[in-house]
């Protein structure tokens, strides 16, 4: 494992990861949060600061999963592995809140697509940082 590109990889994932966050919830679904505002905690401001370190520890465990798989392939090995991966973490989270919060099915399926996007958009920014050590482009005059 390159340790240097597995933490650059990592701190881009994160990167994303917020500012991805940041156009979906804070700004898109903004409107729809405020106008569901008592099905959410009083004190969840608050308690925002957790989603950091745990999107921080979220972003070197998808890394480091990524390059167990790691092929070579570029970005659109990337983007395959954010489907996949997305697609398995966002159709349980978005249903399964769908199920235990009172929120629109129409909410639900928007976390389930932007869940899909923001994987698909880390996988392709790990894909772009992460190579092994000793890689190398071979260019051809």
């Amino acid at each position: 494992m390159n340790v240097k590109r597995f933490l650059m990889a990592s701190l881009a994932v994160f990167v994303v990861g917020v500012a991805f966050e940041y156009l979906v919830h804070g700004v898109a679904l903004m409107p729809v949060y405020r106008a569901l505002k008592d099905v959410w905690r009083p004190d969840m401001e608050a308690l925002t600061w957790i989603m950091y370190p745990v999107g921080l520890v979220c972003s070197l465990l998808f890394v480091y999963i990524f390059i167990k798989g790691y092929e070579g392939k570029g970005v659109i090995e990337g983007l395959r592995f954010g489907l996949f991966l997305g697609a398995y973490v966002s159709v349980g989270m978005a249903f399964g809140s769908y199920v235990m919060v009172k929120i629109p099915l129409s909410l639900a399926i928007q976390w389930l697509i932007a869940g899909v996007l923001e994987l698909m958009l880390q996988g392709a920014a790990a894909a772009a940082i992460y190579k092994p050590a000793g890689a190398f482009v071979r260019r051809v005059a």
